[in-house]
C-alpha cells in the first residue's frame, strides 16, 4: 500500500497549494491512502469546514489537527459531524469529535489512523500521550483489526516524539511528528518495522516564521512589544510530507522517504515511487 501524509496547511497559501498538487500526486503515483494535518489551514489558525470539505475534496481521506483544532469556534460544531475529521485522541472525554478513526483504502486494506498530542511545551496540556497510544493500538491492533496504523504525533519535543516511535515500534506502520512545521531529515524504519519521521514539515511559504509572516515574529524578539497580530505568509507555498511503502502482509513499513514540492526547499518525491 502506498501511502502519504502531509504536514500541517498554513493559510490561504499552504492549502490551495495542497489542493492544487494533491490530485495530481494521488494520480501519478497511485497513491492508496492520503492523511493531510489541517489545524493551521485558516489564516494559521485552526480550520474551517468549507476548508475541511474541500481538502477531502482534493483527495485526502483524514484530515488530522492538533492544539490549534478548535482556534476556529465552528470546529467544535463540524468535529462532531465529520468521521474524517481528527482531533488529538487525548483530550479529555466528552470533547468533541473523534481522535482516532478506521477507514478504507483504494486498495481496499483498512487503515487506521490517530492523532496524539504531546505534553512537553505545549498547552493545553492533555492526558498522557502514551497511555493514549497504548489504549488505541490496544482497540484496534495491527494485523487484526487494521491492515495499517498511522499515529500523527503533534508535539514540541523530538525527544518525545522519537520515544513515541519507540513506544509502538512493531505496532504501527508509521509515527510521523507534525507541529513545529520544520521539515527534518530523520526518516527511518525502526527496529520493529515501524516508519519514523520527527516532523513532517509544513505545507505553507518558507519565506516567513514558521508558515507566519515573518515581520511581527521578528519584531516580538527584537522589541518585546507586538505590534499586531500573527498573520499566515501570502507567498509561493512548498508542500512538505512522507511518504511510504507498507506491506500488505505485516502492515508495517517498507520503504519511507520525504517528499517536497514547491519553489523554496530542494524538491524530492520518494525515488521508489517514480
Amino acid at each position: 500500500m502506498r501511502l502519504l501524509f502531509l504536514g500541517d496547511m498554513v493559510g490561504r497559501s499552504g492549502r490551495t497549494a495542497v489542493w492544487d498538487k494533491l490530485p495530481g500526486l494521488i494520480s501519478d503515483f497511485r497513491l492508496d491512502f492520503v492523511i493531510v494535518n489541517g489545524e493551521n489551514a485558516a489564516g494559521g489558525f485552526g480550520i474551517t469546514e468549507e476548508i475541511y470539505l474541500r481538502t477531502l475534496d482534493a483527495g485526502a481521506d483524514v484530515v488530522t489537527t492538533g492544539n490549534h483544532v478548535w482556534d476556529q469556534r465552528e470546529a467544535l460544531e463540524f468535529a462532531s459531524r465529520s468521521d474524517r475529521f481528527i482531533r488529538p485522541a487525548n483530550f479529555p472525554l466528552g470533547t468533541p469529535g473523534r481522535g482516532t478513526g478506521l477507514y478504507e483504502a483504494r486498495n481496499g486494506a483498512r487503515v487506521f489512523v490517530t492523532n496524539i498530542m504531546g505534553r512537553v511545551f505545549m498547552h493545553p496540556e492533555l492526558d498522557d500521550p502514551f497511555q493514549a497510544a497504548e489504549r488505541e493500538l490496544e482497540a484496534c491492533p495491527l494485523g487484526e483489526v487494521a491492515d495499517a496504523v498511522v499515529i500523527d504525533f503533534h508535539a514540541e519535543a523530538t525527544s518525545e516524539k522519537m520515544c513515541m516511535g519507540h513506544f509502538v515500534d512493531g505496532r504501527a506502520s508509521l509515527v510521523v511528528g507534525t507541529h513545529t512545521h520544520q521539515p527534518t531529515a530523520d526518516h527511518q524504519i525502526l527496529d520493529g518495522g515501524t516508519g519514523y519521521l520527527s516532523d513532517a514539515g509544513m505545507c505553507g511559504d518558507y519565506n516567513s516564521s514558521l508558515g507566519m509572516d515573518k515581520e511581527e515574529p521578528l519584531n516580538r524578539f527584537l522589541s518585546k512589544v507586538p505590534r499586531g497580530r500573527f498573520e499566515a505568509a501570502g507567498g509561493p507555498a512548498t508542500i512538505c510530507g512522507v511518504g511510504l511503502d507498507i506491506s500488505d502482509r505485516t502492515g508495517l513499513c517498507e520503504r519511507i522517504a520525504p517528499l517536497r514540492l514547491g519553489p523554496r526547499l530542494e524538491e524530492t518525491v520518494p525515488a521508489f515511487w517514480r
